[in-house]
Order: structure tokens, then C-alpha cells, then sequence
């Protein structure tokens, strides 16, 4: 199967691209390297730049390659940034998801994976959160995400194009050859790893009085690699119809516990800050993922949260510049 992959040059999309290379399939990756790095692609895909922006860019893609499924990754993804710009969010992503579904519909492509999100749910009712749970994104970009998802609905009625919607929660962790390097960086494993790096002085936490054991927020953080095995699960299972899941460990870590589990792994004395809360972070965030489980047996490899930040650390201490290394 050949699979174009928007974004593959990404943190996400270039480790579904490694797994998808090594389970056989052919790759295009699709970037306009905005975000991503070039060193991140694997060697045996092919890398086209082009724009989502740029439909004849798309057109050029789809017709010298002729992919069989896509893999949608690319995305402005920051929720913060999102408040503040909404038309960014609900604009250009939702725009460029036009432009891609049009192209993709237009050459008979059967298969599409949406990289969606656990933003969909502002404050779940019910914890672990299911597909079940009512969806109230939570900033203009996890709405942007969610219109994606039911364009995809219609298009399966109107164009049989069979879909995967995977809501994951907080991606971490690394393969021996890809990790996490972004500019800015907001995530906080990566964060508290530059703490022992000596990049950052501190690690802040952002409020240490909410309604978990340890008053910080608990979030589920799964695996990236397990995350590019569920996609590639999905993109099988597609010749069965169309599915929507939702992706995590199914357990939630608090911010302290990152924060010293990191300390014991780097043997470095990580500063941190409390600082007041910010504006609609929720108390936990965890993901119910016993449907994938159930209906495709995807098993997470890497549950555990020191082995993901053990990978990480790795990784990091091998490009301390990122790829810029």
C-alpha cells in the first residue's frame, strides 16, 4: 500500500512514517518543513514540499504518486496559541483539511486517518474518558479538529471514503532515531529534560492545588510509538468501515510525578516552580482505549512512564540540539 503522509516530517508523523516503512508499506511524506525537520524523515520515504495552503501543490502530489491512504498529521496544534487565534485554528486548518479531503475524494482514495485529538473534551463528565464521552472541544483548535471529523463522516456517505479518527491524549517518548524538537517547546517532558540539560533554569508548574493526590494535573501520556502502531492497526482495519478511537496508557501522571521520575532517570536535581493555575487546565485527563483494544488489539509497549521518559532522555542526550545536532 503506498500511504502519503501530511506532516510526516513531524514529531508524530515521522515515527508513523518509520513504523509504516517498517511494516512494509511505501511512504510519501508530505511537508512543507515549517514545523518538521528534514533529518526526521526516514531514507526510504520520499519527501515532497509542498503547502496544504497550495492546492495545486496537493494535485501535483496525488498525481505523480497516486497514494492508496492517507495519513493526516499536519496541523497547527498549539491550544494556547488557538485562544488567541482563532481564525488560525478554525481557518487554516480546517481549510487545509478541505483541500487535502477534495484532492484525496477527487483521486479515489479509500483510506484516510485523521490525527485527532483528547482536546475534544473541555471537561469530560466520565473518567476515563470513552468515544462515548460528550464532545465540547476545548479551544478553536480542538474544534477545528472535530469539524474534520464529521466532514469525514460525510464523505463516507457521500464518497465512501472509510475513516479512522484517533483522539490521542499526551504524546511522549522517542524512538532510537526520532524524538521530540520543537520550536517553541510546550510539552512538559521534553520541557523538564531541558531542565537537566541546563537549557532552563526551572520546570513550572502550573498550579499544585487541584483535586488529584498530589494537587498538580494528572494527564495520560502514551508512548509515540505506540501511537504510530494504533495508526497503522487503523489503516488495516479500514477494509471493515470506518472507526473513530480514542488513544492512551488508560493510567494518568501527575506533573510531580514527571518531575521526579525525571530526576531519577537524568541524576540531575531538576528545579522547579509552582506558579498560579492556567486558564482551563483540567484536573486529569485520561483515556479510556479499551474499544481499540478490544476491536484491534493494539497493546501499548511502552505503558510505563519510566521507560517513555528513559526513551526520551536518550534521545535528547544524543541530539542535545535536537536535529539541529
Amino acid at each position: 500500500m503506498k500511504v502519503l503522509v501530511t506532516g510526516g516530517a513531524g514529531y508524530i508523523g515521522s515515527v508513523a512514517v518509520e513504523r509504516l516503512i517498517a511494516s512494509g508499506e511505501s511512504v510519501v511524506v508530505f511537508d512543507n518543513l515549517s514545523q518538521g525537520h528534514r533529518e526526521a524523515i526516514h531514507s526510504d520515504a520520499e519527501l515532497v514540499r509542498g503547502d496544504l495552503a497550495a492546492a495545486a501543490d496537493i494535485e501535483a502530489a496525488f498525481a505523480r504518486h497516486k497514494p492508496d491512504a492517507v495519513m493526516h498529521f499536519a496541523s497547527n496544534l498549539l491550544v494556547g496559541e488557538s485562544m488567541e487565534k482563532p481564525f488560525k485554528y478554525l481557518g487554516d486548518n480546517v481549510s487545509n483539511g478541505v483541500n487535502l479531503l477534495k484532492c484525496a475524494t477527487a483521486h479515489g482514495v479509500e483510506r484516510f486517518i485523521l490525527s485527532s485529538t483528547a482536546n475534544l473534551f473541555d471537561e469530560p463528565e466520565t473518567i476515563p474518558i470513552s468515544e462515548s464521552e460528550c464532545i465540547v472541544p476545548g479551544s478553536p483548535y480542538g474544534e477545528s479538529k472535530y469539524i474534520l471529523e464529521r466532514m469525514l463522516a460525510w464523505l463516507e456517505r457521500t464518497h465512501g471514503l472509510r475513516y479512522a479518527a484517533l483522539r490521542y491524549f499526551n504524546a511522549a517518548g522517542a524512538t532510537s532515531e526520532r524524538g521530540e524538537d520543537h520550536d517553541p517547546e510546550l510539552h512538559l517532558i521534553p520541557l523538564v529534560l531541558q531542565v537537566a540539560q541546563r537549557k532552563r533554569e526551572h520546570i513550572s508548574i502550573f498550579g499544585d492545588d487541584y483535586d488529584t493526590p498530589d494537587g498538580t494535573c494528572v494527564r495520560d501520556y502514551i508512548h509515540v510509538s505506540d501511537l504510530a502502531d494504533a495508526h497503522i492497526l487503523a489503516l488495516h482495519a479500514l477494509s471493515d468501515g470506518s472507526r473513530t478511537y480514542n488513544l492512551g496508557n488508560g493510567q494518568g501522571f501527575s506533573v510531580k510525578e514527571v518531575i521526579e521520575t525525571s530526576r531519577e532517570i537524568t541524576g540531575h536535581g531538576i528545579a522547579s516552580k509552582t506558579t498560579p493555575r492556567r486558564p482551563g487546565d483540567p484536573a486529569k485527563l485520561v483515556a479510556d482505549s479499551s474499544k481499540i483494544r478490544a476491536e484491534l488489539g493494539w497493546e501499548p509497549k511502552y505503558p510505563d512512564l519510566r521507560q517513555i521518559i528513559e526513551m526520551a532522555w536518550s534521545w535528547h542526550s544524543k541530539h542535545p540540539n535536537g536535529y539541529g545536532s
